[in-house]
């Protein structure tokens, strides 16, 4: 028997040290090659640490929350055999997949049948070499859908899945229209138990950027209702002539209007930097977009968003957001905004009071379309309405000069020719 140590290696250029979001082992754990041993998160991307041994686990770390330097010991095996140094390990980004919209994306493993048994060699070499065994079958599903599936009592095994794994849709159906066993029956609500989760990774970074925007700015919020029945009309014979061109939703043609108006704006175009005294208007619109993903809110960057067509946005949005939810988003695609823009989507809501993504000064919030009648002239006539939501840093924003703003955008936004006119 010799004891491995397994320090944790450079998983990114300039980070000193990672968080332990989560251990897939715990201390007496039969553990093989290549098999996941811990979460581990750097800035805003969360890395799976898999074992370059196999082995039984003796020593770990320390507890989900704590900070692991880097070239420290992580885990500790003890392998049968000689003490090996250890290989530079490869770390593997975690990859959730999306509730809503739901999207493919890389999923876990997990195994379903017991593995293949393997006869003992008959001379142990030096350092045995565990084998590696195909799994007889093996169910695909995202963290989520795994713990809504353990919570409602579903064997994932029982789920089939409408496409190459199973997602919640497909559990929907099974509640519905399978013959599984351990699901509540309709009309009955489940008792659950207290809980106690800990706020540590991204949750804890995100929770800890929203406390001091709330603390350190002085928000105020304004609301302008749009009427967009015009540019739903325009939207819907883009996307009918777009050819192999993305789908275009609201938000790339609301990015050009916003980019149209903010010239007569750069105080909205901003970062105040409080310490220093200094607000620095930007020229270019480096747009914040937004992004719930499993992990939790992020925030991707369109660089030059002023310099886009309405096609190039929705491309780059679409782009982003993947890789945002993937875990696949680029420091640099994660920093650097201007201006943000968030949108719950057919979530919108009546109205929102964002919270502003320090240290910029304001952020925008398109809510639901809803479908009203509304007086043209002295005629009673469907339209279809939004509210626009704005929240501002009252320390260089003036309510006047968001209110202003919002208006030149709502006149883009009801004249939507005025969209693409030079």
């Amino acid at each position: 028997m010799a004891l491995f140590t397994f320090r944790l290696p450079d998983i990114g250029e300039g980070i000193a040290e990672a968080e332990i979001v989560g251990w897939h082992v715990k201390v007496g754990d039969r553990v093989e090659e290549d098999q996941p041993l811990a979460d581990m998160m750097t800035d805003k991307a969360t890395v799976e640490m898999e074992s370059p041994v196999a082995g039984t686990v003796v020593r770990l770390a320390g507890e989900p929350g704590q900070q692991i330097a880097i070239g420290s010991m992580l885990v500790e095996i003890e392998t049968e055999g000689a003490t090996v140094e250890a290989p530079a390990a490869a770390p593997v980004v975690v990859v959730p997949e999306p509730e809503k919209p739901e999207a493919p994306v890389a999923v876990e493993r997990e195994e379903i049948a017991p593995p293949i048994p393997v006869a003992e060699p008959e001379k142990a070499a030096p350092v045995p070499v565990t084998p590696k065994v195909e799994a007889k079958a093996a169910v695909l599903a995202s963290p989520a859908v795994r713990a809504r599936a353990r919570e409602l009592g579903i064997d994932l095994g029982q789920v089939k899945p409408n496409g190459d794994h199973i997602r919640h849709s497909d559990l929907d159906a099974f509640l519905l229209y399978g013959s599984g066993q351990g699901y509540r029956p309709a009309g009955r609500s489940a008792k659950r138990g207290d809980e106690e989760v800990k706020v540590i990774g991204l949750r804890r970074r995100i929770a800890e950027n929203m406390a001091a925007s709330k603390r350190a700015i002085p928000h105020f919020s304004y609301v302008e209702e749009i009427d967009v029945t015009a540019l739903e009309e325009m939207r819907e014979q883009l996307n009918a002539h777009r050819g192999d061109k993305p789908k275009l939703t609201l938000l790339p043609l609301l990015i050009v209007a916003i980019c149209r108006a903010l010239p007569e704006f750069p105080m909205l175009n901003a970062r105040y930097d409080d310490e220093a005294g200094v607000v620095t208007r930007f020229g270019a619109v480096h747009m914040g977009i937004a992004t719930q993903t499993d992990a939790g809110l992020m925030v991707p960057v369109i660089r030059d968003a002023q310099d886009r067509n309405v096609w190039q946005l929705a491309a780059e949005i679409g782009r982003l957001a993947d890789a945002a939810r993937t875990g696949k988003a680029k420091s640099e695609e994660l920093s650097g905004s201007t201006l943000t823009l968030t949108s719950l989507g057919p979530l919108g809501g009546v109205a929102t009071t964002p919270v502003i993504n320090r240290p910029e000064v304001a952020i925008i919030g398109p809510n639901r379309i809803i479908e009203r009648p509304v007086f043209r002239g002295r005629e009673v006539v469907p339209a279809k309405l939004m509210n626009l939501s704005i929240s501002c840093d009252h320390r260089v924003v003036d309510g006047w000069d968001a209110a202003s703003f919002v208006q030149a955008v709502r006149k883009l936004l009801e004249t939507p020719v005025l969209l693409f006119a030079d």
